[in-house]
């Protein structure tokens, strides 16, 4: 499945090489022509002279991880968090730099902390990462300062229609993408796949200036807090809801989207009997930002997978939601170009 494929592969940010060598192969035969500009980012342009209105389509490579600070005389590996929350690493099986070598996040024992220790969470200073050698020097024959950190956590199904897997967010907008190419739509469109999203919308900042669309549908994994008694987490703060649909942003820490565009949206999704629901929150921000600035201003529509556990190894998401999601691109990508041909 291409989910798998493109979760399973490791791309942090400034690394995101495997990602984009996978994205290659899978688009290689399905657009005119495609290149990586000085970022990193991919950039690939389907029926390149095809009249009409040309949409832009916008998805991220990288994923939140680690990357490796220092070395301790013990021979475990200090490091920095690229979008984790440390609460979430410790115990977890990681996969260091591209020889992938494995090691496990460790901190103090319980039975050794103090008991005020064992009352507070544990500090990222306070974690290490084992990969089973005795000496800094013997760690420094494995692995580099500046390597990334992936975690190692495989694609596997959920349930009634769950997928989990790292790097939801956001290689559900990745394989939207890809299979929106692959639909052989006879409209100009343009692929981008950004680099360095995590850490603060530096690749979608450069791809910007190489996209002069009519509008840009930038796709994403968002978060998704469905799983909470109302009394701890009112209606309001769930974000979205697991199969209730994509999700529509209205607004969001960097962007206020336009209701000109996300109407019409809206409009295919009711026609078509797609279910669709609206983005709940205005924290965090997107890749959209750098598109609305862009050439005096492009207008951007947000569409997003709702993802349980965001920015963990243990995403999970309804594979239905994903399915409505590369729908409603196809839908509503002929009707903006047969609504310009009337």
């Amino acid at each position: 499945m291409l989910i798998k494929k493109l979760t399973d592969a490791n791309g942090l940010p400034t690394y995101e090489d495997e990602v984009r060598d996978a994205i290659k192969e899978e688009i290689k035969d399905y657009v005119d022509r495609m290149f990586v500009d000085r970022m990193g980012n991919l950039i690939a342009v389907k029926n390149e002279n095809a009249p009409g209105r040309h949409i832009a389509l916008s998805a991220h490579m990288d994923e939140v991880g680690m990357v490796v600070k220092s070395f301790d005389k013990s021979g475990v590996i200090k490091f920095r968090s690229w979008g984790v929350d440390p609460r979430v690493m410790l115990s977890k099986v990681v996969r260091i730099g591209k020889d992938k070598i494995p090691g496990v996040i460790g901190s103090k024992p319980i039975h050794m902390q103090k008991p005020d220790e064992r009352k507070t969470n544990l500090e990222l200073d306070k974690l290490y990462i084992d990969i089973g050698v005795d000496s800094d020097e013997e760690a420094k024959k494995c692995v580099e300062i500046g390597d990334y950190i992936a975690f190692d956590s495989e694609y596997h199904e959920l349930g009634n229609h769950k997928i989990k897997a790292k790097a939801l967010d956001d290689r559900v907008g990745c394989a939207a993408i890809i299979e929106t190419l692959k639909a052989n739509l006879p409209y100009k469109l343009t692929a981008v796949f950004c680099v360095q999203e995590e850490v603060g919308l530096r690749g979608s900042a450069t791809a910007s200036n190489h996209v002069f669309a009519d509008l840009v549908l930038n796709l994403e994994g968002t978060v998704c807090a469905d799983t909470w008694n109302t009394d701890d987490m009112p209606e309001h703060l769930r974000v979205t809801v697991l199969g209730q649909g994509p999700a529509i942003s209205l607004k969001d820490r960097t962007s206020i989207y336009l209701k000109k565009y996300y109407e019409q949206v809206i409009a295919v999704a009711e026609e078509n009997n797609i279910p669709y629901q609206f983005r709940g929150s205005g924290a965090g921000g997107t890749d959209a930002f750098s598109y609305h600035v862009a050439h005096g201003g492009t207008p951007v529509v947000g569409l997003a997978v709702p993802c349980r556990y965001l920015h963990t190894p243990v995403s999970v998401c309804d594979i239905r939601d994903y399915e409505n999601l590369v729908l409603l691109l196809n839908k509503f990508i002929s009707k903006y170009n047969e609504e310009e041909a009337k």
